[in-house]
């Protein structure tokens, strides 16, 4: 949003005040003070809605691609690629079809520079491999397990790579050693490394079912448990269950199953790893000859088509060969669930996809293939405290035709996520070959779609932290113990011991109550109406307390110690209808959104305050009001969501709740919160929809699919509606006869 214009404000009195005419602008408030009038001098005025459209300078509506310079990798299959922090990308390893090449080459890509630059690494350099997992690891250090070598061997070791120091080693870990493998998922959580899935054998390939963990303060393994076999996929650790989603399972079919284990129940992978009973000689003096077990076997799947990286790869390499055994099954409550079919379910069998985990929930970019257009991508959430698919934005919204993606990266956070890849038609060069190199990143801000980020929902004390946000639309009156301490003097009469010290006023609405019968307000309420339409009144006062509103609010902080008139009077007016005012003290004294019937009783309060929250640049407030609104939008709530989202500025929920409007266009116009909004908004809203847009329903809908918020064109029955029966708009053709022996065209309101 727009920074104000910044003009020197001086301490005034309130007498002073009152000959000033001029509104006030803030620095850094993203609002102005406007007095009612010269005779007027003790309340305030607080700007109304911010100037539509509103973004920040120098944001765009759509991420950019950007190309990379310097020494560029090419497009590697099955290498390691993660954020490190700083701004820095490292890619290692990985597979080059053109020249049969494995590489255990380092690779650092700054994202403020684009610049790729090969580093130099020393120690215990590891030998070439591709196939392998490299995880951030104490903020510092990569550690990185398994994958295959040249030779096909899979490799089951552990070595760290210093980001510091650019220095490899290897510790001796203890413990019952894993098997070798390959394009297995691992993910490190509470100072342990765990281990799903991937691909081993030796001549012929199966898949693994195993899970296994390495605690990595006593470099112990756990043994192997039987929990799914998968490779290609993706595994996460959070509210205290270890969960595995996509990827390939034994007959190499993409699966969009979904399957976690219950880590509470499992006490083999909680507290330290124990090494009585096994071999705790270090991985360097065991290996074993034991033979393989056969599993689901199939051809090795073959990698990606990409280009020469012009690297010298290193050749040396050291095979481990793991015990193995009669494998129990999991310890602990296992579950799993497939989805079906869905209007918001993305397909895992078109399209390349990015799985990442963020903000307690699954994150699902399906980005441009050979098969599938940009049109036809998405990003989708899986909601993991719902188990709900919600689609965030359209494949247009994000991705530039044109450009072939080969790996993801988020960072920290999980606010930020990157794309790398290349354009589709790559240029010769010179010699008849067209080499391919992660030649471009495609950067993707994941807070301007509502994610949370991952500091606003970690997995402690869960389900309370969810409530108490407002995460998971539950009600929450007692969102925590401060909070419930100052949400208990909120809005209380100075008399009865509140220690209430300010009044704040907003609009009333219907909910606002009792009408204001103080001489003193009275007057104020004339004066009002100067400034406001003629059906528009003060509400009855909020009483709040000053130093919660210093603490909490930048905004009043600021204007507070310019000694305004609120300095002297203890009174503000904020024109924002008088629940939404009360909804956003609330949340000032509770870091709180949650639905309250008293509070916080809809999601049209929730929009009031992302108004507020742009208004008064209170980023925290705007990304929870952001999360909420896009989870919860529903049929009553949909025009006004849309309605406050372009007063806000936010053109991503602005577009995402007209989508859903016209999608349920039939239920929306019959809500009270459609007939809520201004003429002016009703007709802008009207037009979102193509110029030769048609409404279908009825029998017409049935047959091309749609119903129940799907997608027309999926789900259909099939059967011939006649011609009788199709309603057209006169405007869409000349002549009835044009319509025969063709389908209607028109753009459905979808």
């Amino acid at each position: 949003m727009a920074q104000p214009v910044v003009t020197p404000v001086h301490a005034t009195t309130s007498s002073a005040v009152s000959n000033i005419q001029q509104p006030y602008n803030w620095a850094g408030s993203g609002a102005q003070m406007t007095p009612l009038s010269a005779s007027s001098n003790n309340t305030y005025l607080l700007p109304t809605s911010p100037t539509k459209n509103s973004r920040r300078p120098g944001e765009r509506s759509k991420p950019e691609v950007r190309r990379t310079c310097g020494q560029r990798p090419a497009c590697l299959v099955n290498a390691s690629v993660t954020y490190c922090g700083n701004n820095q990308i490292y890619a290692f390893g990985g597979f080059d079809q053109y020249t049969d090449e494995v590489y255990n080459h380092v690779l650092k890509l700054d994202l403020i520079t684009l610049q790729w630059t090969l580093v130099d690494n020393y120690g215990d350099i590891p030998g070439v491999r591709m196939g392998h997992t490299a995880s951030l690891w104490q903020g510092d250090k990569l550690l990185v397990y398994g994958g295959e070598n040249e030779h096909r061997e899979y490799q089951s070791d552990i070595i760290i790579f210093d980001l510091k120091t650019a220095h490899w080693t290897q510790p001796d870990v203890r413990g019952p050693i894993p098997k070798g493998r390959a394009r297995h998922a691992a993910t490190i959580h509470d100072d342990k490394l765990f281990v799903s899935g991937g691909i081993t054998g030796s001549g012929e390939i199966y898949t693994l079912d195993e899970i296994c963990c390495l605690d990595l303060k006593t470099w112990t393994w756990t043994r192997s448990w039987s929990f799914v076999g998968r490779y290609d996929h993706s595994c996460w650790v959070w509210g205290g269950r270890f969960w595995v989603f996509g990827g390939l399972d034994n007959s190499m079919e993409r699966t969009g199953e979904l399957w976690w284990l219950d880590l509470k129940s499992t006490p083999a992978f909680n507290g330290t790893m124990d090494v009585t009973g096994t071999d705790s000689s270090p991985l360097s003096q065991r290996s074993s000859q034991l033979p393989r077990p056969t599993y689901n076997n199939y051809a090795q799947p073959q990698p990606l088509v990409t280009g020469s990286s012009g690297y010298t790869a290193n050749s040396s390499s050291v095979q481990v060969r793991s015990t193995t055994g009669q494998r129990p099954i999991v310890p602990g409550s296992v579950s799993a669930m497939r989805f079906v079919s869905g209007p918001n379910v993305p397909s895992q069998a078109s399209g390349t996809h990015f799985h990442v985990f963020s903000s307690g929930s699954l994150l699902d970019f399906t980005t441009p293939g050979g098969v599938i257009r940009t049109s036809e991508c998405n990003l989708s959430q899986l909601e993991l405290d719902h188990l709900r698919w919600q689609k965030l934005v359209e494949g247009s919204e994000i991705f530039e035709p044109g450009y072939r993606w080969q790996y993801c990266a988020v960072n920290e956070d999980g606010k930020k996520a990157w794309l790398l890849g290349c354009p589709v038609d790559v240029p010769d060069n010179g010699n008849g070959v067209f080499e391919e190199y992660l030649s471009d990143v495609l950067p993707i801000k994941l807070s301007r779609y509502g994610i949370l980020g991952n500091d606003l929902t970690s997995d402690t004390d869960l389900a309370t932290k969810s409530r108490t946000l407002g995460l998971d639309g539950s009600s929450s009156q007692n969102p925590s113990t401060l909070g419930s301490d100052l949400a208990s003097m909120f809005d209380q009469m100075p008399e009865s011991g509140s220690g209430a010290d300010f009044i704040i006023t907003g609009i009333c609405d219907d909910d606002s109550g009792d009408e204001i019968t103080s001489s003193a307000a009275s007057q104020e309420n004339l004066v009002l109406q100067d400034v406001f339409s003629s059906n528009q009144s003060k509400s009855r006062p909020i009483h709040v307390h000053q130093l919660i509103l210093q603490a909490r609010w930048p905004h009043f902080r600021r204007a507070y110690a310019a000694q305004m008139a609120e300095f002297h009077t203890r009174k503000m007016h904020i024109p924002e209808p008088y629940s939404v005012v009360r909804a956003f003290l609330y949340y000032l004294y509770t870091d709180s959104i949650a639905k309250s019937d008293e509070f916080c009783p809809s999601l049209a309060e929730v929009a009031g305050m992302l108004v507020m929250a742009n208004l008064y640049d209170m980023p925290r407030l705007r990304l929870l009001c952001l999360h909420r609104l896009s989870r919860e939008m529903d049929i009553d709530h949909a025009a006004v969501i849309w309605e406050r989202a372009s007063g806000a500025g936010e053109d991503w929920l602005r577009r995402r709740a007209s989508t859903f409007c016209l999608t349920h266009w039939g239920r929306v116009v019959r809500t009270d919160g459609f007939r809520s909004l201004s003429r002016d908004s009703m007709l802008e809203l009207c037009e979102v929809i193509d110029v030769e847009g048609r409404v279908v329903g009825g029998e017409e809908l049935e047959v091309v699919g749609g119903l129940g918020g799907g997608k027309v064109g999926q789900g259909g029955s099939g059967r011939t509606i006649p011609r009788s029966r199709t309603v057209t708009s006169s405007t869409q053709v000349d002549d009835a006869d044009d319509l025969d022996g063709e389908d209607d065209d028109g753009m459905e309101m979808t």
